[in-house]
């Protein structure tokens, strides 16, 4: 097998068991690295100090990741102006923290009778939306809810 020094340094190829008793000497761990590599390739470190690092890295990696929530936004058929202009204020404020928002229309008793009202108004939110949004699920109707859904568009 080949083996590395913790510093990285190649220590050259030898046999498992002088690799071994090299690794003691040093009061190190013979970690293999590279199983498949022809020879596999092995490296005397400390393996709690590496695992240690590794779990730091994962956790930082973590911590940058960012999660992308689904808000939602609910209408009715009768919305007023000013009350459709501060849900589409909200919508932009989800889009631009980066997050997919739902926009959802609630009929109730006898609105059901007349969807393309639901429909218009998603229509008029997505076109008010359209330079920062994309919509990934068009208007559909399902039960008493019409919904819509809305991704924020990449920006390069």
């Amino acid at each position: 097998m080949r083996v590395n020094a913790e510093d990285g340094e190649q220590l050259g190829v030898m046999s498992v068991e002088d690799a071994l008793n090299l690794a003691i000497e040093r009061h190190l761990d013979l970690v293999e690295i590279a199983p498949t590599a022809k020879p596999p390739v092995c490296r005397i470190m400390d393996f709690g100090k590496y695992r240690y690092e590794q779990q730091k890295r994962d956790k930082e990696a973590r911590k940058r990741q960012k999660t992308v929530d689904v808000k939602e936004v609910k209408l009715r058929p009768g919305i007023e102006d000013h009350d459709f202009n501060t849900k589409y204020k909200n919508a932009v404020r989800f889009l631009n923290d980066g997050d997919k928002v739902k926009i959802t229309i609630m009929f109730r008793g006898r609105e059901l009778t007349h969807p393309e009202l639901g429909e218009l108004l998603l229509i008029k939110m997505a076109k008010q939306l359209d330079d920062i949004c994309i919509v990934e699920r068009g208007a559909k109707l399902e039960g008493k809810n019409m919904i819509m859904i809305v991704t924020p568009k990449v920006t390069k």
